[in-house]
């Protein structure tokens, strides 16, 4: 995405909406400040001066830029309805960023934005200075063509373009040495697609160097590191124009004028080629620009088993436009050409349509709906995306590689070819390879692959039906093994798409992840289709979400508890109700899944830890090695769950933990943390009901210590079982981190049994004839609350309920959010929520 747009007569520097999710990079910067002026936009007040009647002139047709840059074409100028709204207020630390609209124009004497120079590793970078901006940006182009380390952020960062398209964003250049006047400012630059500037330095550089900024003026004053100040104005240099004749230039170079040679050179992408890629251009057969023909008959053929009794099925065909009509006699001509297809005289058929692929064409489909529903299911194993990243620890080199029409190279057996049939307006046709739509596809081509390959699969090779990943742990071993794959490929005449392949890569994206040697990331650009998501109006759109957001579950510290209330909406007994308390959670999940982190990929051999907890609303626990988080799990608990008591329940979660991670524990040395003492000694206790012995038999399968770790320090697990606790949702909590490494929390949370409060003070009629008093009289201490509940002033009116007043007193007493130091104290912390039936 480039966020800048350009009118058609000069240049427009578009505006971005960035949401930051990390804390604010620490940059400093100077600047030899250019011809400039910055425009206010209405939301901003840094500037005295605003802009006449805030409406941005017209530049010339020709002549450069500001800087000295000729405009770029581009579409129709952006204007300052442009702006972007500011973001959801978020919490300290994570709020967002903005990058208001900035328009250029080649007027010499009075251009809208202020520019710099500097030196960044001894060469010459433009950059804007924008008051309007949070953070600081350095344009992804410089950053590749220089080399320049580049590390991921702490948090993923998303910015809006005008038009309301985001991008996603994770990397930042640390310490980049900024030279100007002999003066070094070191700059954390986050990389942002952008083009025309190299840098963008925002608020938090100029906040860091106590600028100063006269718009009137265009005068810049900076705080330098040996406490002096640093003047910078602006240049008024006039701009050359587009053209000029040698006689000309001689002219300008008399009075005094800076000139540059300069030459347009072709700025479309090179191409990439097979014979540029080492160890690939050795094998440019793999990679035709279209399938040979009918593929080879092979030891796996795609076969369509029915239901017994099932007579065949035919469908009308559908009514098309004239444009898809066209497409289709034109992609029936080619199928039939490379001999994928034939005409047909079976019973059965069933209708095409087309849907449009990313890049505009269109894809033909055949609705093989009714034919699936009556074709008995291939239970062929797809292997678990989980156990496909857990064979990639310790690789740093990674090629894909993706099989041309994978589909098409496998053939139909000849006795199932007539149920593959579809009609068309143009005939009757029936598939002689592999279609797509079937419902047992995917797990027959899973079959081939893995047949294929099983001598490499797990040592360097994964497949996930027609995608294949080489990962290696250097690049000598990678050469073998992409020697390896590519050979197999030419033997089994397996041919593979070359633009859609990539070769030598340090990272790469793989089923929705981003793998790297640093381990794994949720890939950015699938995180914008959640994070864009609208709340859901009714309970498809809510399997959806939870679908699509469920597929990242591992990243998120105790998912399923946070989409409880989400996920009740699913329940056939519940009626679809989205509510505040379900909203929160949309808005968390999306949050959480923004902000999460880069997973460790476990090695074997080395000691994994648990952390695990219990609370009234599910389980939670977290698998770490070397002080690094592997995954993080969770679950709601069962309703006969709900009656355990605490000592069972804290092992249930030791044997949730055991259960879900078996695969990565199962021969490892373990070492668990609880936060309830008596498991410690569960080993040696002799005294245990059936279930707990039934549990200690799981856990002798395992080599593993069972640990007391205090509630208080078991901090990652308790939040992950406890964050959504009945009762308890809506909480605020503030943490700081002492010296010492210690955490204080400060936490304030809901009483529990509101609602039940509130229920039962409709049976109370004492209470509900202070409350229809209430309803007439406006100057009574008693009111409604929010929440329903009559209150008086700030305190909750306790209904004469025996049964409700014990649990109350019973939360109070030993409730995981309370703390008993006496009977009197307990009575006044009590007194101070709630009103009669305390005594």
């Amino acid at each position: 995405m480039n966020p800048h747009s350009q009118a058609s007569t000069g240049q427009s520097y578009g505006n971005y909406k960035k949401q930051n999710i990390g804390p604010k990079s620490q940059t400093t910067s100077a600047a030899s400040v250019g011809n400039s002026r910055f425009v206010k936009p209405e939301c901003q007040r840094d500037c005295l001066e605003r802009a006449e009647k805030e409406k941005f002139q017209n530049t010339k047709t020709s002549g450069a830029d500001s800087r000295g840059r000729y405009p770029r074409k581009a579409g129709s100028e952006a204007s300052s309805k442009n702006v972007a709204r500011d973001a959801p207020v978020r919490p300290e630390g994570r709020a967002p960023a903005r990058t208001y609209a900035i328009k250029a124009r080649e007027d010499a004497f009075s251009p809208d934005v202020i520019t710099g120079t500097f030196s960044l590793y001894n060469v010459n970078v433009i950059a804007l200075i924008d008051p309007g901006s949070t953070h600081s940006y350095v344009c992804m182009k410089l950053v590749s063509s220089m080399n320049i380390p580049v590390e991921n952020t702490e948090f993923m960062i998303r910015v809006l373009n005008p038009l309301g398209k985001c991008v996603t964003v994770d990397k930042v250049c640390k310490k980049c040495p900024l030279m100007i006047r002999d003066h070094y400012f070191p700059a954390d630059l986050i990389l942002l697609p952008f083009d025309e500037f190299d840098v963008i330095l925002g608020m938090d550089w100029l906040t860091l160097h106590d600028a100063k900024i006269n718009c009137k003026e265009k005068v810049i004053e900076l705080k330098c590191e040996n406490g002096k100040t640093l003047r910078v104005e602006s240049d008024k240099s006039e701009a050359l124009p587009s053209v000029i004749s040698s006689m000309s230039a001689q002219r300008y170079l008399r009075k005094g004028y800076e000139a540059y040679l300069a030459y347009v050179n072709n700025t479309k992408e090179v191409e990439k080629k097979v014979e540029s890629v080492p160890v690939v251009c050795e094998f440019a057969d793999v990679f035709p620009e279209e399938l040979p023909g009918l593929p080879p008959v092979r030891e796996v053929e795609f076969g369509i088993d029915l239901i017994p009794g099932t007579a065949p099925i035919s469908i009308a065909p559908y009514r098309m436009a004239p444009a898809e009509l066209k497409e289709l006699k034109s992609q029936l001509q080619e199928l039939t050409d490379k001999g994928f297809v034939r005409s047909s005289f079976s019973p059965w058929g069933a209708p095409m349509l087309f849907v449009k692929k990313k890049d505009g064409s269109m894809r033909l489909c055949v609705d093989y709906l009714q034919l699936n529903k009556v074709t008995i299911k291939n239970k062929y194993p797809l292997p678990r995306i989980d156990d496909l990243f857990d064979q990639l620890k310790e690789a740093t080199w990674f090629s894909k590689i993706d099989l041309r029409s994978g589909y098409y190279q496998l053939r139909v057996k000849e006795s199932d070819v007539p149920k593959t049939a579809f009609r068309t307006r143009y005939g009757h046709y029936e598939f002689l390879v592999m279609p797509f739509g079937l419902t047992n596809a995917p797990a027959v081509f899973m079959d081939l692959m893995n047949r294929i390959f099983r001598p490499y699969l797990d040592k360097f090779v994964v497949v996930f039906i027609d995608d294949i990943l080489i990962y290696s742990k250097d690049d000598t071993e990678h050469a073998e093994h992409l020697r390896i794959v590519l050979q197999t490929l030419i033997d089994k005449q397996l041919y593979a798409k070359f633009s859609k392949s990539e070769f030598w890569l340090r990272e790469v994206g793989f089923l929705g992840h981003i793998v790297s040697g640093d381990g794994i990331r949720v890939d950015p650009s699938k995180i914008s289709a959640i994070v864009d998501w609208k709340p859901p109006k009714n309970v498809t759109e809510v399997r959806s979400f939870l679908g699509l957001a469920g597929y990242y579950r591992r990243f998120v510290n105790g998912f399923s508890i946070i989409a409880a209330p989400i996920t009740r909406l699913l329940r056939k007994d519940v009626k679809f109700e989205w509510t505040e308390e379900c909203q929160q959670s949309f808005e968390e999940l999306k949050k959480l899944l923004t902000e999460a982190p880069v997973l460790l990929q476990p090695e074997s051999g080395k000691e994994f830890v648990v952390y695990s907890d219990a609370s009234l609303n599910g389980l939670g626990c977290v698998l770490m090695q070397e002080g690094k988080v592997v995954a993080y799990a969770s679950r709601q608990l069962k309703p006969h769950e709900r009656n355990y008591p605490t000592h069972d329940l804290e092992l249930a979660t030791v044997v949730f933990a055991l259960k879900i991670w078996r695969h990565y524990l199962y021969g490892e040395k373990c070492r668990v943390y609880t936060d309830h003492k008596s498991l410690k000694y569960l080993m040696s206790q002799k005294d245990l009901n059936l279930r707990q012995r039934r549990w200690l038999e799981l856990l002798k399968d395992y080599e593993l210590v069972i640990d007391y770790h205090p509630g208080k320090a078991n901090v990652v697990a308790d939040a992950l079982s406890r964050k959504l606790l009945f009762a308890l949702r809506a909480m605020n909590t503030r943490l700081k981190v002492s010296d010492d490494g210690s955490i204080l929390v400060e936490l304030r949370a809901r009483p529990m049994f509101l609602q039940e409060i509130c229920e039962a003070q409709k049976n109370d009629q004492d209470l509900q004839a202070k409350r229809k008093r209430c309803e007439v009289d406006t100057e009574s201490d008693f009111r409604i609350g929010s929440n329903g509940c009559l209150m008086f002033k700030d305190r909750i009116c306790v209904p004469k309920n025996e049964e409700l007043i014990q649990k109350i007193l019973q939360e109070a007493h030993s409730g995981y959010f309370s703390i008993h130091p006496s009977g009197t104290k307990m009575y006044n912390d009590l007194k101070k929520m709630c009103i009669g039936g305390m005594e």
